[in-house]
């Protein structure tokens, strides 16, 4: 992508979201709705995740990304009580979540990465039967997300494709609107047209205040939804930051154009910048860091214009990893 981009909620369909999140904030003060310290999970000798500390806030989508292996389905699984942590502690909505707790699981939303339902059911049966498991009424919400997702409630689910079956997962994880989420996947199967309805349904999710963990091997999606993300390897986490914090730590690629022909000398040493290519009046380096000295250097030498282009989340996802493991 060229030119310089950040990632923090400026969306228009943002606005809104930041008004409601800060009435929402008002009323149950600003603390995390989900905090991890130090989360182990071992198989025997086998890693699992191991001391992952972080917070998820109010209002946010969180986006959890990491290669195949890496623990992502780990943490969130010991999260929503499937699997028991081996040590460390977990907090939703200031309880517990290590402890089995009714009262929390009702606030939960979990759509898992590898759905399974029951079959012999129509999607209105099984999400109806779900919603007495809760104690809650979400006869509204079922029908007004089917009829957003397009999804028949009457078929019987062992009819239904691999896309219309993930409908109902989405569907059984927002209906009872929980105050955190723990999406796997989420759009795993669906169609282009579905996936932005899903979307529109994530941003209300956080605009009444829910907090939403976000595990997706699509990282261009991560990108456009989330507002933090952390990059997890080899069960451990390798960072946890904003978006465009990410981009303007990561390498990124850099063209010069100049008045007149330049030297390569003349950019050497230069802090932050490798790789200089000089081409009569245009030079290009990668760069790390503060491009205030090599623009001043520019400067001194006739610079008339300058494009950045900036890394996708996807590049500085394979730069961190890369680097993890190479170490």
């Amino acid at each position: 992508m060229i030119g310089q981009i950040d990632l923090a909620p400026t969306a228009t369909t943002h606005i809104l979201d930041a008004q409601c999140c800060e009435d929402y904030t008002e009323e149950v003060g600003n603390k995390p709705a989900i905090i991890l310290e130090n989360l182990t999970k071992r198989y025997g000798s086998s890693r699992g995740i191991e001391n992952i500390s972080l917070t998820i806030n109010p209002c946010e989508v969180f986006g959890f990304l990491g290669p195949n292996g890496a623990g992502k389905t780990t943490a969130i699984r010991t999260l929503v009580g499937l699997i028991k942590a081996s040590s460390g502690s977990a907090q939703i909505l200031g309880i517990n979540a290590l402890e089995n707790n009714l009262e929390l699981r009702s606030k939960i939303g979990y759509l898992p990465g590898a759905l399974s339902i029951y079959k012999g059911y129509t999607p209105w049966e099984y999400l109806k039967f779900l919603g007495k498991l809760r104690g809650i009424n979400c006869d509204t919400k079922i029908r007004e997300y089917a009829d957003r997702l397009n999804l028949d409630l009457h078929r019987h689910i062992s009819e239904l494709s691999k896309g219309n079956r993930q409908k109902v997962g989405v569907i059984q994880a927002f209906m009872h609107e929980p105050a955190a989420l723990f999406l796997d996947e989420p759009t795993s199967g669906l169609d282009p047209i579905v996936q932005r309805e899903f979307e529109d349904i994530l941003d209300e999710t956080k605009a009444r205040g829910a907090a939403v963990m976000l595990s997706s091997h699509v990282i261009s999606e991560v990108e456009h939804l989330a507002d933090r993300v952390a990059i997890i390897n080899e069960g451990k986490l390798v960072v946890v930051e904003k978006i465009s914090v990410l981009k303007e730590r990561a390498v990124r690629t850099i063209d010069l154009y100049f008045d007149k022909p330049i030297s390569l000398r003349d950019f050497e040493g230069v802090s932050g910048v490798k790789d200089i290519m000089v081409k009569t009046q245009r030079l290009r380096c990668t760069m790390l860091g503060s491009e205030k000295e090599l623009l001043t250097v520019a400067l001194a030498h006739g610079l008339q214009s300058v494009r950045t282009h900036e890394p996708s989340l996807d590049e500085i996802f394979l730069q961190l990893v890369g680097a993890q493991v190479s170490k």
